[in-house]
């Protein structure tokens, strides 16, 4: 009895702090959501407006869709990079000293702001821009690619550029605790290189893809700044339906929106998780 007394002591700190620092806020969100606002003030009130408003518009629908969208893309084309860079790492590199460096080369652009890295693609992409303008050089086009900048192109690039090594990091790790053993086990019973990349490394690294997999969707779906300035504000996502809610001083209804998003990231991840164990590998 004194032992449990003592866990619980010791661990009242650190519940505390999750109850004010991510609960709390949490529960704030869900209780302005439920109250009314107007054009010069919000009101404690408990209604249903918001929701109703929020799920019987079209936008609504719209706006989620072009989240999902961004997100499913985002991953697919990050789990490509982050797979065959964690690969190349782990598999072909043989000096630990030059995986270190490597590694550390691949965190570069994270000394940055996300800002300056994002906004950075706009001279570069732009109308007159270095990619057109060596494009038409070279002779390849005629005019300027108008979609290279402002569309969905240049959201999801910008996407790819500021989230795939959160992709990297989990895989690479997964990978670095493979047992060299196995692979040659494979290779003594005839596997090819891609059938001991099928049947044993990928399997082998599900978690650190399904870890990597939840930080890239749930910073895709929270994202808005991207969707902004990428889009030259021609687009919209869920999280900058909340920012504009925000500015307009529409709290009780970007609470609202904000508490579907919530409820939707958490459905992704409890999808996820019931693929691997993530436990086993914190």
């Amino acid at each position: 009895m004194g032992a449990g007394l003592v866990g619980w002591l010791q661990a009242m700190p650190l519940a505390l702090v999750l109850v004010f620092f991510l609960l709390a806020p949490i529960v704030m969100i869900v209780i302005v959501s439920f109250w009314g606002a107007t054009e010069f003030s919000i009101y404690p009130d408990f209604q249903f407006d918001n929701y109703a408003f929020l799920f019987g518009s079209d936008v609504t629908y719209r706006v989620f869709f072009a989240t999902f969208k961004y997100a499913v893309i985002t991953w697919a084309l990050t789990l490509a990079i982050g797979f065959t860079v964690a690969y190349f790492l782990a598999f072909h590199v043989r000096s630990q000293s030059m995986q270190i460096a490597l590694f550390l080369l691949c965190t570069i652009p994270f000394w940055t702001s996300n800002i300056i890295r994002m906004i950075s693609w706009i001279p570069f992409l732009g109308r007159n821009g270095i990619a057109n303008s060596t494009l038409i050089d070279w002779g390849l086009i005629d005019q300027p690619l108008e979609w290279l900048l402002y569309s969905d192109f240049s959201v999801i690039l910008a996407f790819v550029h500021l989230y795939t090594l959160f992709m990297v990091v989990p895989i690479f790790n997964t990978m670095m605790r493979i047992d060299p053993v196995l692979l040659e086990a494979a290779r003594d019973n005839g596997a090819s290189g891609f059938q001991s990349l099928v049947h044993v490394i990928l399997p082998l690294t599900k978690p650190g893809i399904m870890i990597g997999t939840i930080f890239v969707v749930t910073l895709v779906m929270g994202d808005f700044i991207t969707v902004r300035f990428m889009s030259g504000s021609q687009r919209a996502n869920v999280g900058r339906l909340i920012s504009n809610d925000i500015s307009l001083l529409q709290y009780p209804s970007a609470a609202a929106t904000a508490v579907i998003l919530l409820i939707t990231v958490l459905m992704v991840i409890g999808i996820l998780l019931r693929f691997v164990n993530i436990r086993k590998e914190l």
